[in-house]
């Protein structure tokens, strides 16, 4: 499975701009939404993030998440097969991160979060037990996150300036 020359340039677009947003996204959260459910009483903050945690699982931003890793994939195959092209190592390393330091984290570490934190009780004792720990635990993967789809990005945009480099 190779990638068009044509579609290469686009392709690597699309990944570098879906990085880019999903790292403002996860950005957003890492340096203030998550400080301000903090700053709510408990039962406050479970309740806004469970509301956030189901508006999140919306169209938007599952093709802005996973349509990301879909080009990522292919770009990651692409360049593997294509090896000999300036471009190939950023590819990879790009596809990589957003795979593995974004798709994986989140699978692995974050959802697993959300759904303990889906089926807590708001006003019990260990409902607030556990938003402490959510709080400190899912913020510090969000963090992880953040990075790896920023790193992404600037791969993929170092990438398409070889691309363009090239084609001089």
């Amino acid at each position: 499975m190779m990638i068009v020359d044509n579609l290469r340039f686009p392709v690597t677009l699309f990944a570098a701009l879906g990085c880019g947003l999903v790292a403002g996204i996860f950005f957003a959260f890492s340096t203030f939404v998550m400080n301000a459910l903090a700053r709510l009483e408990p039962k406050e903050g479970i309740t806004a993030m469970q509301s956030i945690n189901i508006t999140a699982i919306n169209p938007l931003f599952m093709v802005a998440l996973f349509g990301t890793a879909t080009a990522c994939i292919l770009l990651g195959i692409d360049s593997i097969l294509k090896w000999h092209q300036p471009s190939a190592t950023y590819l990879l390393i790009g596809s990589l991160l957003y795979l593995i330091g974004t798709i994986l984290v989140t699978i692995a570490f974050n959802v697993p979060l959300n759904d303990a934190l889906a089926i807590a009780k708001p006003d019990s004792v260990e409902g607030a037990n556990l938003w402490a720990r959510y709080l400190t635990n899912w913020t510090f993967w969000n963090h992880v996150r953040t990075v790896a789809a920023l790193a992404a990005a600037t791969a993929f945009t170092i990438a398409l300036c070889n691309q363009t480099l090239s084609r001089q």
